[in-house]
């Protein structure tokens, strides 16, 4: 209990927030498009990002319910929806939340060849998903009694975790006047790691007329697993003070951060291509890469089978003692020390758009010398998806995206996703001499009542454009 609270007030820290930010990508008017698509054709010669202000992104989500179907006060039983929200619910609705912030971000021109930009940089990530456990969640709120020969699957629980930064260079080239390549490389420093994938195994209940009782309880071909991190240590920790122990938590997060931790390496690649001068398609892929988990691993593995008989569960039959010492010497958790592999969860982003009206006043200093003015409206159709533990996750949006002067640009979508049929996002950015800042939120029909919301998503930050 202590390490959890330890653990709270650490993140308390961070800015907590999903992947896809459907406003940003390809609003090449932001350094921070180049972290989407380092591809991405960008018309500035040296950005810096404001230090922990560049990028702070919030993003959560619940495929499946949302807190007003359990909590409204909508003069139904609590339990009725309770039980209805369980009977909505599958195993493959989940909650996601993921966060940035942005720590450094620079980014300069070649003086030698003007076609190359580079950028680098570093920022912080939590990315984490766990999947609804459908059958355990029946069983513990409804009991086995309406469910023999039903069996509960092991393989229902499945999430991941992972808090780690990331030191990244890119290289962005103008190869020509239709195609703009570009790569990122990426290093990675995981601060801490959990994750519970691929378990397998059933829990049934049936009858047994001619035996000893009525009902026998069947643990078959259990294999449940929970790989950590940089947890054990964290556990370890003995202080009566919470807040030195946060604090002693705080400071092993810092140096693992600081390239102490387990390491990883990855890539971003990505392009632009102009179809012809109004039409051009982008496509992205990111985090290309994996971490090895050598350092202060620790995994618990449980494997085996048991059964055990009677009308009740163990635990309340009064022998839950013996049980449970049966069930602990049959199917045995073991602790193991062992290094693993995981892979980063690759995302894949893709556009196309048409852009028309000209902006040209004669007064416009923002685009490189030799280049066409840029134009002041573009509608076009993004996608996304990203790789999860069970299933790639999608999304597809409609953009309108309106330049309004050379102070204030702005970028309209629809949305289409696991959360919502409805999700309306909305970017402002705006540029007063050399000093961005913009703004962006998704989802916005549901800020009137969040309590509703299957999803939220926020973004803004600060930048020097040169």
């Amino acid at each position: 209990m202590r390490i959890l609270i330890y653990l709270c007030i650490a993140l308390l820290g961070y800015q907590v927030c999903a992947q896809n930010k459907e406003t940003l990508y390809d609003f090449t008017d932001l350094p921070q498009s180049l972290l989407l698509n380092p591809g991405a054709e960008i018309h500035f010669n040296r950005h810096i990002g404001i230090p922990f202000l560049s990028q702070i992104h919030l993003n959560t989500g619940f495929k499946g319910a949302s807190i007003s179907d359990v909590f409204a006060d909508d003069g139904r039983n609590i339990n009725d929806k309770i039980e209805n929200t369980l009977n909505t619910l599958t195993s493959n609705d989940y909650f996601t939340l993921t966060q940035q912030l942005e720590i450094l971000n620079v980014g300069w021109r070649s003086k030698r060849n003007q076609d190359l930009y580079y950028s680098a940089g570093l920022y912080q990530e939590l990315d984490f998903i766990v999947y609804f456990p459908k059958d355990f969640a029946v069983l513990a709120y409804q009991g086995n009694q309406d469910f023999i020969d039903t069996p509960f699957r092991f393989s229902n629980i499945s999430l991941t975790g992972e808090l780690l930064s990331v030191y990244h260079f890119g290289y962005n080239k103008k190869v020509d006047k239709k195609l703009t390549f570009g790569a990122r490389a990426k290093l990675y420093s995981s601060i801490i790691n959990f994750r519970s994938t691929k378990n397998r195994g059933t829990f049934t209940t049936v009858e047994t007329p001619q035996g000893n009782n009525i009902y026998q309880h069947i643990i078959s071909n259990a294999d449940v697993n929970l790989r950590t991190s940089g947890y054990a240590s964290l556990r370890d920790i003995e202080s009566e003070d919470i807040s030195d122990g946060a604090k002693q938590v705080i400071n092993k997060f810092l140096g693992r951060a600081l390239l102490g931790g387990n390491l990883g390496v990855g890539i971003d690649v990505g392009f632009t291509y102009k179809l012809e001068d109004q039409w051009t398609i982008t496509g992205s892929i990111q985090d290309l890469g994996m971490i090895f988990y050598t350092k202060n691993v620790e995994s618990y593995r449980a494997r085996g089978n048991f059964v055990f008989e009677g009308l009740e569960t163990p635990i309340s039959d009064g022998n839950g003692q013996d049980v449970l010492e049966e069930l602990e010497e049959a199917i045995p958790i073991d602790t193991i020390s062992r290094s693993y592999v995981a892979l980063r969860p690759v995302k894949l982003n893709g556009s196309i758009k048409y852009s028309f009206n000209r902006y040209n006043d004669g007064t416009c200093n923002c685009f490189l010398e030799g280049e066409d003015p840029p134009y002041q409206d573009a509608v076009g159709i993004q996608v996304f998806s990203q790789f999860r533990p069970k299933r790639p996750i999608y999304g597809a949006s409609l953009f309108y995206y309106k330049r309004v002067s050379n102070f204030l640009r702005t970028k309209l979508t629809y949305t289409i996703d696991d959360f919502s049929y409805y999700n309306i996002g909305f970017l402002l950015s705006t540029h007063f001499n050399k000093i961005n800042f913009y703004i962006s939120a998704n989802n916005l029909i549901e800020y009137a009542n969040l309590a509703k919301a299957n999803g939220a998503s926020l973004q803004l930050g600060f930048n020097v454009l040169l």
